[in-house]
């Protein structure tokens, strides 16, 4: 059998189940894929997505570190920002950084990840 690899998937640590459902679902755009719990006191690990973008979310204490960054190459970074400009966020109002990389969005959720959204 040959090896091969799918895309890798971040998990990042989150803490309060509403403000991550606010950030990733209502003001990113994702989709809750499916959530998991182990009994009525575990925490929850769930799986939201966008497109190719696949990020799971975790309460698990050991999983993921506050302040994480993950790296997203990105097609239509500018209509991205665009877009979750138009919804009037009145904590979220990342703008648009352009070098010689390309032109990239950094949005940060509650809990101090990082999510850069690169258009080389």
């Amino acid at each position: 059998m040959t090896v091969a690899f799918a895309p890798p998937v971040p998990i990042l640590r989150v803490y309060d189940l509403d403000a991550a459902r606010a950030f990733y679902l209502d003001y990113l755009g994702c989709t809750l894929d499916w959530e998991h719990r182990t009994g009525e006191q575990g925490p929850w690990y769930l799986q939201v997505s966008r497109g190719a973008l696949v990020l799971h979310l975790s309460q698990h204490h050991g999983d993921g570190t506050p302040g994480t960054t993950v790296y997203v190459e990105t097609r239509g970074v500018e209509d991205l920002h665009a877009e979750l400009t138009a919804k009037n966020h009145p904590f979220l109002n990342a703008g648009l950084e352009h070098d010689e990389i390309g032109t990239c969005l950094t949005l940060i959720d509650p809990f101090g990840n990082h999510l850069r959204f690169n258009q080389p």
